[in-house]
């Protein structure tokens, strides 16, 4: 069985080259974005951030905190994906939409902050935890869209993060997760390359 949405995931690589001329808009990052924010999150908390990195400036600020990767300069633009410590307190304000939308009655959102609070509050491995993976999936749900718009995108944890934190003004709060590279393919790159037999991998209990 075979769709659109599973055609673009089975289609994904990692792209080595980029065409440097190409841009991407102000209205296509955002809407890069906006789309991949709609992965889920613990709690609805939406505890990410995504600094686009595509002026030249930006790009030469980046580039020799990156290992001088190619794909920080050649790809339109290159997000630093932001994690953010998980924190319960900010769960009334992310549910506060959910309430007006009538998706839930305000009278449930302390059902999802005291759990919330319970575990991560004094639980600092939790919360950073917490913080990756809510990069990666935001992330990975932005490589897909860019696939499905036919552009290619690099995930790169090749870099320096504390330089990244000084360098881009993070936040005390805020984690480096990994930098996200996207653009318009030139040819040469390869395809997606086979992954290890579900024998291997896969276990029924």
């Amino acid at each position: 069985m075979t769709n659109a949405v599973i055609e673009t995931i089975l289609s994904r690589r990692s792209t080595k080259y980029y065409d440097a001329t190409a841009t991407l808009s102000d209205e296509q990052i955002r809407e890069l974005v906006r789309i991949g924010t709609t992965a889920p999150t613990s709690f609805h908390m939406q505890n990410w951030r995504f600094i686009a990195v595509r002026s030249a400036e930006a790009k030469a600020r980046l580039s020799p905190i990156a290992w001088h990767q190619p794909a920080v300069t050649e790809a339109a633009v290159t997000f630093i994906v932001c994690g953010q410590l998980a924190d319960s307190s900010v769960i009334p304000q992310r549910l506060a939409p959910v309430v007006e939308a009538g998706i839930m009655p305000e009278r449930l959102i302390p059902d999802w902050e005291i759990p919330a609070r319970d575990l991560y509050a004094d639980y600092p491995q939790r919360q950073r935890d917490e913080a990756v993976r809510t990069g990666a999936i935001g992330a990975t749900t932005m490589i897909y869209v860019a696939r499905s718009w036919g552009l290619g995108s690099t995930p790169m944890i090749g870099f320096d993060a504390d330089a990244v934190h000084k360098e881009f003004g993070l936040a005390e709060n805020e984690i480096p997760v990994l930098l996200l590279s996207i653009g318009a393919e030139r040819p040469g790159n390869w395809a997606q390359k086979p992954r290890r037999p579900i024998s291997e991998i896969l276990d029924f209990v």
